[in-house]
C-alpha cells in the first residue's frame, strides 16, 4: 500500500470507531491486502486516535492465540493491536453499554514488562522473555464488533483495527508470578453469577509466554520493540462472549485474583 491508501484506510477505521458506527468493509481501493499492510494502517490509525483524544498507547493485546479463538474467528494465526491509556481500568469497570458497538468480553492473562525487549535481542523464546516480565495479571478485554458481519471480515482489516480492542480491565500485578504455573492456571468466568466457562493458560499457544515471545518477534520485524512499563494481554481462554445491557462478567484465576465488568 502507498502512503495515500494507508491514510485513507486509517481515517476510515478511526472515524468508524469514534462515531460508534458499523462498516461493511473497507473499499477495495484502500483495503489492506496482508498483515504487513494491516500493521502499517494500524500504526497510522493509532496516531489519528491519539490526536483525537484517546490518549497515549500503553500496551498491547494479542488476539487469536488459542485454538478456540482461531476456530471462532476462522483465523489461523495470532494478531496484535495496541491499547490506549484512557481505555484501561483497574480491577473493576462500570461501563455504559450504549457507549460501545456490539460489545463483547474476552477473559485473559496479562503481563507487565520490567525491561525493554529490543529487536536486536531476538529471536525471542518462551524462556528468554521470562526475565523481562515484571508481573502477571488477570484481565478482561472489552472488544467491539465494529463491522456489520465481523465473521466474514478479512484478517488484515481486523488487524488494522487493533483487532477490535475497545478497553481492558487489569487486575492487581502479581510480582512473584514465577511460582505460578501459567500454563496450568485456570480461568473461571461467571455471567451474572452463573458459570459461563473455564479455560487453561495452556490454551494460549501452549503457554502464555509463547504469545509474548511471538509479539516481541513480530514487532521486531517492523523495527519496533516492547518497552518496560508496557502491558500485554496474551489471549482469551474462552471464546468471545457478546454481552447485553445489564450483564456482569467476573473472571478469576487462583494466584492471580479476579476482575469484573458491569454493563449499566
Amino acid at each position: 500500500m502507498d502512503n495515500a491508501a494507508i491514510d485513507q484506510a486509517a481515517e476510515a477505521i478511526a472515524v468508524n470507531r469514534l462515531n460508534r458506527t458499523k462498516l461493511d468493509t473497507l473499499p477495495a481501493a484502500f483495503r489492506p491486502q496482508d498483515l504487513n499492510d494491516a500493521y502499517a494502517v494500524q500504526e497510522r490509525h493509532n496516531e489519528i486516535l491519539a490526536e483525537r483524544g484517546l490518549g497515549s498507547l500503553v500496551g498491547y493485546k494479542i488476539g487469536c492465540t488459542t485454538p478456540v479463538m482461531q476456530a471462532y474467528m476462522n483465523i489461523h494465526e495470532p494478531s496484535y493491536g495496541e491499547v490506549f491509556d484512557t481505555t484501561v481500568h483497574r480491577n473493576h469497570a462500570d461501563l455504559v453499554f450504549a457507549d460501545y458497538v456490539n460489545p463483547g468480553v474476552e477473559t485473559e492473562i496479562a503481563v507487565t514488562l520490567a525491561a525493554d525487549m529490543p529487536a536486536e535481542g531476538g529471536p525471542y523464546t518462551r524462556d528468554s522473555v521470562r526475565d523481562a516480565v515484571g508481573a502477571a495479571m488477570i484481565s478482561i478485554e472489552l472488544v467491539e464488533a465494529r463491522y456489520r458481519d465481523y465473521r466474514e471480515l478479512d484478517t488484515p482489516t481486523m488487524a488494522a483495527d487493533n483487532f477490535f480492542n475497545a478497553a481492558v480491565v487489569l487486575g492487581d500485578p502479581v510480582t512473584d508470578w514465577q511460582g505460578i504455573d501459567l500454563a496450568a492456571a485456570e480461568g473461571t468466568i461467571l455471567l451474572n453469577g452463573e458459570l459461563l466457562g473455564t479455560g487453561l493458560g495452556s490454551l494460549i499457544m501452549g503457554h502464555p509466554l509463547e504469545a509474548l515471545a511471538w509479539l516481541a518477534n513480530r514487532l521486531a520485524e517492523r523495527g519496533r520493540h516492547l518497552k518496560a512499563g508496557e502491558f500485554v494481554t496474551l489471549g482469551s481462554v474462552i471464546a468471545t462472549h457478546w454481552v447485553s445491557q445489564g450483564d456482569r462478567i467476573d473472571h478469576s484465576i487462583p494466584g492471580l485474583g479476579s476482575v469484573s465488568i458491569n454493563f449499566a
